[in-house]
Order: C-alpha cells, then sequence, then structure tokens
C-alpha cells in the first residue's frame, strides 16, 4: 500500500513540475500583416527567437489598422506593420515606443494576362489606377485598413480617382484571400509582392504594373507602451525587437525565400 502511495505521490509531483514548467514558458502577444503570415516569414524567422528565449509567440495577422488597434488598446505587446504614416501617429500619440525598421518590399498591380485596362501602358502607379477606373475593370481592395489598403487609396487619390460602381470590390480580407478573390473574378488588385509570390502557383494572374518609386513598402516593429500599459512585457517586447534588427534576424529575413525569390529586403 506504502508503495503504491509513494508511486502516486511520485507522480503528482511530477505532474505538478511538468505543468509548473509549462506555466513557466514566457507568451509574447504580436500583431501584425496578413503579408507577413501569409508569405510564410513568420514560420520561417520565429522559433530561433522563441528557443533563445525559452518563449512562445503569439501571432495576431490583422490588417495594419487592426493590428496597431490591438497595440493602442493593450491587447498586444509588440506590433510589425507596414503603413509608416499610420506607424507614426502611433507613436506621436504615445501608443507605442523604440520603433525600428525591419525590412522592405514593394507592391505591384496584378491583374488578367489581358491587361484589359492596358497597365502596361502606363507611366506611373497612378496612371495605371486611372486606367481601370476609366475602362471600369474589375477591382478587388482589400478594404479593411490595412497597409496595402492605405497604399491603394493613396494611389487613387494621386490619380484623382474615386472608385466606385459594380467595377469596384471591397472585399475587408486578408491579402492572401483578396488575391485569390480577384483570380476567380479575373480582375486586378494591389498586392505586396512577398504575398503575390507565396500564392503564384495557386492563381492565373500575372503582374500588370510594377516598378513606381511609389510602390515602396517598408515594415516597422513597434513596442507598446508600458507606460500606457504596464501589464505588456516590454522586456520580452524589447528582446523580439532587438532580434529582428540584429545580425541573426536581419539574416534570416534575408534568407527567407520562396520559389527562390527573396520576399524581403534589408535596408543598407
Amino acid at each position: 500500500m506504502k508503495s503504491v502511495f509513494r508511486i502516486l505521490s511520485t507522480s503528482f509531483l511530477l505532474l505538478a513540475v511538468l505543468a509548473t514548467g509549462a506555466m513557466a514558458v514566457e507568451h509574447l502577444k504580436l500583431s501584425t500583416t496578413t503579408s507577413t503570415d501569409n508569405s510564410g516569414l513568420l514560420r520561417a524567422i520565429l522559433p530561433a527567437f522563441e528557443k533563445k528565449n525559452d518563449c512562445k509567440v503569439d501571432v495576431i495577422a490583422v490588417g495594419t489598422g487592426k493590428a496597431l488597434k490591438h497595440a493602442e488598446n493593450g491587447d498586444v505587446d509588440v506590433t510589425l506593420v507596414h503603413a509608416r504614416s499610420k506607424e507614426d501617429k502611433f507613436v506621436a500619440e504615445g501608443y507605442g515606443v523604440n520603433r525600428r525598421d525591419v525590412m522592405y518590399n514593394d507592391f505591384v498591380i496584378i491583374g488578367p494576362a489581358a491587361d484589359p485596362a492596358g497597365l502596361k501602358n502606363a507611366k506611373s502607379a497612378a496612371e495605371a489606377m486611372k486606367k481601370i477606373a476609366d475602362a471600369k475593370a474589375t477591382f478587388v481592395s482589400r478594404g479593411d485598413d490595412s497597409g496595402t489598403h492605405t497604399k491603394e487609396k493613396f494611389l487613387w487619390k494621386s490619380a484623382g480617382v474615386e472608385p466606385k460602381n459594380d467595377w469596384y470590390i471591397e472585399a475587408g480580407r486578408g491579402m492572401g484571400e483578396v488575391i485569390m478573390m480577384a483570380n476567380e473574378r479575373q480582375g486586378y488588385t494591389l498586392t505586396d509582392r512577398a504575398t503575390y509570390i507565396a500564392y503564384q502557383d495557386k492563381i492565373e494572374l500575372p503582374i500588370a504594373y510594377q516598378g513606381d518609386k511609389n510602390l515602396f513598402n517598408p515594415y516597422g516593429v513597434i513596442a507598446v507602451n508600458p507606460k500606457l500599459h504596464p501589464h505588456v512585457n516590454y522586456d520580452l517586447a524589447m528582446a523580439f525587437i532587438a532580434y529582428l534588427t540584429s545580425n541573426e534576424g536581419q539574416k534570416a529575413i534575408a534568407d527567407f525565400k520562396v520559389k527562390g525569390q527573396q520576399l524581403f529586403f534589408l535596408y543598407e
């Protein structure tokens, strides 16, 4: 009987130790964009950070506007987004601290191979958007206050166009889903190059326009202000920022490729 009691006691003690160990693992809450998630970048670079810091990163992948809102509310510890004007406002209003440049790529406009709006003849991204509007060609918008949607609205404004009517579809979805919708409807859409490359084998839409300097797409990481939200894991957030901007983190970002193509680039 005593032997059984000792075995049970040992078993309960072991379970308690294991449970305590599991509870000891820190969690970092990260809000980020669908592009970093859909492209596969996070799956490639987070494991090394988690192992080094004995932690687990809980990812919330949404549009930049929602990602910043999560950070503003103190629902996450750190945010990785791509809409510089929104990021600067977020920091200026005291919600975030220690913003750092991480990487960049660019946006492209994809569309039907037949190119019914004639984008191949456009001399700028704004002109390409105007051609889509003039042709009333189907355009699928993120419509979700994301970084991509912010860039899209900037391009429409630059083109002097207020998109509306049946040809303009506001999806309210993430980048991958919008690419698939545009493919199904044989329409145009604006996408970050990384997600486009990740989805290229699933769709028939080629790049219809690229190369304008206004399609530059920078990403920044920001810690949530601990003075505003004392409960956030500020130390781990700063460790994450340090990792992304370290030689190790930057190399991991630069080395990440899909179909042999580099998706994100580093600042000189």
